[in-house]
């Protein structure tokens, strides 16, 4: 233990000086250090990881209803979140989660519970809730397009989280297999994990395109499935005018309504 303290004491300590690339952040607060034993520091990272992705399929769920009440649950999480207890992070809703951890950890969970006969709903919730707002982003297309066969629709984003390209359980990949199983034509477009995900989507019929407008080119809908900066930042008139049917779903909730529909969009949410 003392030898692992000493390997880490530059980092808990934070006495290395950072690289010129990576500032230290203003105010930022000493990592902790705690000892524990094996099983234990594997059901920590095991807990953590299912916790954040409960709390990610509840603010999910809960926008389901916004959209059958008509609130807004933008609003709503950011109303909750000034809750100390519940705190601001991991309340967007969307697509759901993805990525290396959550569904591996959650998946663990339920594994060692079932090994030793012990259930877990809420665990289990949360997958199932995850899973579900794949389906409720294609009804949403399917609302605006009637039919999704033969229709043509532009994905913007392919990581499962901006600033990465990682493309592991990848709502956005998920979302790309279901709308091609229904017969429709896919656009795609992402800063950096397009080479991973053509080789995730290999076997299928998938135009990558160079920009975000070129993946608009023609589409009768566009889809925002990860909040790149890059697309925050979209002249969204210009997208508007590329495209066959200016819809937009933002998977993401990263625009404004009224900018969308001033851009001459259609506009939809998730939970709005």
């Amino acid at each position: 233990m003392e030898s692992l303290r000493r390997l880490y004491r530059p980092l808990l300590e934070q006495t290395f000086e950072p690289p010129s690339f990576l500032s230290r952040p203003e105010g930022y607060r000493l990592p902790p250090f705690i000892t524990t034993d094996p099983t234990s520091a594997e059901m920590i990272k095991y807990a953590s990881n299912a916790f954040l992705a409960v709390k990610i399929s509840l603010i999910n769920e809960i926008a389901g209803l916004c959209d059958k009440v008509g609130a807004d649950v933008t609003e709503v999480a950011r109303g909750i979140g000034l809750d100390p207890r519940i705190g601001p992070l991991f309340l967007n809703a969307g697509l759901g989660w993805g990525g290396s951890c959550f569904p591996k950890d959650t998946a663990a969970l339920l594994a060692v519970g079932a090994e030793y006969g012990y259930t877990m709903p809420i665990v289990q919730a949360a997958k199932e809730v995850n899973a579900r707002q794949r389906l409720f982003i294609l009804e949403k297309l399917q609302s605006a397009l009637k039919v999704l066969r033969g229709r043509t629709i532009g994905v913007l984003g392919l990581a499962f989280k901006p600033n990465t390209d990682d493309v592991r359980e990848s709502p956005a990949l998920e979302v790309i297999r279901l709308l091609i199983e229904r017969g429709a034509n896919v656009l795609a477009h992402d800063p950096v994990a397009v080479p991973r995900a053509v080789e995730a989507l290999q076997g299928l019929e998938v135009e990558f395109k160079d920009s975000p407008y070129e993946a608009a080119e023609g589409a009768d809908a566009v889809l925002v499935a990860t909040d790149w900066d890059d697309y925050r930042s979209l002249d969204l008139k210009k997208l508007a005018q590329r495209m066959q049917k200016p819809i937009l779903v933002d998977g993401r909730n990263i625009y404004r309504r009224e900018e969308a529909e001033e851009a001459g969009f259609t506009y939809m949410g998730v939970g709005r």
